[in-house]
């Protein structure tokens, strides 16, 4: 049996159909691969790290170092071991001084006096316009960048796009960067130390003996701090 269906059935019907294809052809534009997809907190804020110089200039004097220029050497190479960098350079004026080159090398043996390897100390000679100019004393630096939060605003008010606002994650990266003691951390992971062998081999054989695997826990860890407290 055919059932009729009036013009205006079929109009609204008509315009239901034309209605979901022009949702479903703006969901795929959306998501197609020409549109640009919106930048979320992490792609548009991430850790970054800056090169710097940690460097001294120790003054050439007749008489060989100072006690002021030692103790320089001395929280230099405190700093050097601390900051995990590969080696320490000393630079010597060139010339033909032959008191700025013991200088250099006087700088060398306090650092190595200081607790620095001395196969991690590299003396060498820059190009200074003066025989007699400082001679220099220091090793690479790597530092995080920090973030300049207070002019990344933007509007919090209501919006129809996806994208977050232009300041959001900017101070969760900026804290990061200030509290990070090692910013060498965020250029590369540091290395393992080797996994317990032993300690494993004896979990294990307790797991296959149905022993416990854990170490024994503390009395008061079953419960006597709380029936304490009450």
């Amino acid at each position: 049996m055919t059932i009729a269906r009036s013009p205006v059935a079929v109009t609204a019907t008509l315009v239901a159909v034309l209605a979901a294809g022009l949702v479903a052809s703006g969901c795929a534009g959306a998501t197609g691969s020409g549109a640009a997809m919106p930048l979320t907190p992490i792609s548009r804020y991430s850790l970054q790290v800056e090169p710097g110089l940690d460097r001294i200039a120790l003054a050439v004097h007749d008489t060989g170092l100072s006690a002021p220029q030692r103790a320089a050497l001395v929280d230099l190479a405190a700093r050097f071991s601390a900051s995990g960098a590969d080696h320490i350079r000393v630079e010597a004026p060139s010339g033909d001084d032959p008191v700025s080159g013991e200088a250099a090398w006087g700088a060398r043996t306090a650092l190595e006096q200081a607790g620095v390897p001395g196969s991690r100390i590299q003396v060498a000679a820059y190009i200074a316009p003066d025989p007699r100019a400082p001679v220099l004393a220091g090793f690479e630096t790597i530092t995080a960048r920090v973030p300049s939060c207070a002019g990344q605003h933007g509007d919090m008010g209501g919006r129809l796009s996806n994208e977050s606002s232009i300041g959001l994650g900017c101070a969760i990266t900026a804290n990061m960067a200030a509290q990070i003691a090692d910013p060498r951390d965020i250029v590369a992971p540091r290395a393992m130390t080797p996994s317990d062998s032993a300690r494993a081999a004896v979990i294990f054989d307790n797991y296959r003996g149905g022993q416990p695997t854990s170490a024994p826990q503390d009395t008061l860890v079953g419960g006597r701090i709380a029936r304490a407290v009450e």
